[in-house]
């Protein structure tokens, strides 16, 4: 090939202004073996693109792991397991036939009243103390793996 249209070429690659086909004959002089002294230095550029195409990625990838809201679906197993231990509970209580919950007295009633909700109370407080250990899980799971990531 011509020195001079390859000079002209190597103008209008290192401008932008080549085609596919004058990139490709630019490729192919320089992957001959009778390549101008003053443009060897451009053989490893235009070499690099032969080399590196045939080339294959062969490691792993690691793969993230997916998140998963285990706080949140723990929380809805808790309230199920406390609604229906509430409801076998107040199942299992018997009442006389002739008691039917109500009261003449307001201060009675008003007594009986609170003690359920402070044994509501005290049901649903053994599960928020169980859902604050959960927190301080994800916090330390957190620490982890902030710390392998880096």
């Amino acid at each position: 090939m011509e020195l001079r249209t390859v000079e002209k070429l190597l103008q209008k690659y290192f401008e932008a202004e080549t085609s596919i086909a004058e990139e490709n004959i630019l490729r192919e002089y320089f992957a001959s073996t009778d390549v101008a002294p003053h443009l060897e230095h451009y053989r490893p550029l235009f070499g690099y693109f032969e080399t590196e195409a045939n080339k294959t990625f062969e490691k792993d990838l690691p793969l993230k792991p997916r998140k998963r809201n285990v706080v949140g679906w723990i929380s809805v197993a808790a309230s199920v397991v406390l609604l229906s231990g509430l409801f076998f509970i107040t199942n299992n209580q018997s009442a006389p036939a002739d008691e039917l919950g109500t009261y003449e007295d307001p201060e009675v009633a008003f007594r009986e009243t609170q003690k359920a909700l402070n044994m509501l109370s005290n049901t649903v407080n053994v599960g928020v103390s169980g859902v604050e250990y959960l927190n301080e899980y994800e916090q330390s799971k957190q620490k982890v793996f902030k710390d392998n990531l880096k």
